[in-house]
């Protein structure tokens, strides 16, 4: 079963981007508003947008910094040894002005 939602008074301007976001996705204004609405709601419903759960790392493709460091010194045990120092490249680069 479906209900039908109603919002009344919104602004033209807010309106008008609607319209366009439906333009630019070959759609409806109705098509558009539903895909929010279920974005939004699905948002909600598993808490994955939650300050709390981006920290865990809980939202898919995120990572915390620590994770990341983590599988980084996994795959690279050793530290890099060969190539140029940053300060080297920073004085070569200030000396050439």
């Amino acid at each position: 079963m479906s209900i039908n939602l109603s919002i009344k008074g919104v602004p033209e301007p807010l309106a008008e981007r609607l319209r366009e976001r439906a333009e630019r996705n070959h759609g409806s204004l109705q098509g558009a508003l539903m895909q929010i609405i279920e974005h939004a709601a699905a948002e909600r419903i598993d808490g994955t947008d939650s300050p709390a759960a981006l920290r865990r790392g809980a939202v898919r493709g995120t990572k915390t910094i620590e994770q990341i460091a983590a599988e980084h010194r996994l795959r690279f045990p050793q530290p890099i040894s060969t190539g140029p120092l940053a300060v080297n490249i920073v004085r070569a680069d200030r000396d050439a002005r």
